[in-house]
């Protein structure tokens, strides 16, 4: 079974690729940085922070709920 981390690294990807964004461009909405959006889409996800979680809430235009909705 998928770790929590693993879900929410699975989460941000395909939302990323929904709303056709690169790492790059998601980076510069949310205010996170590029290395750091690659790290938590990796298989080997660090745990996310919350102020990290809204930021890319924000930048997807949706509220953390949905976000985590997994």
């Amino acid at each position: 079974m998928a770790t929590v981390n693993q879900k929410l690294a699975k989460r941000i990807k395909d939302l990323r690729a929904e709303h056709n964004l690169t790492q790059e461009k998601l980076a510069e909405l949310s205010g996170v940085d590029y290395k750091h959006i690659q790290l938590l889409e990796s298989s080997k996800a660090p745990s996310a922070k919350l102020d990290t979680l809204e930021k890319l809430a924000k930048a997807f235009k949706i509220s953390l709920s949905k976000l985590i909705n997994f």
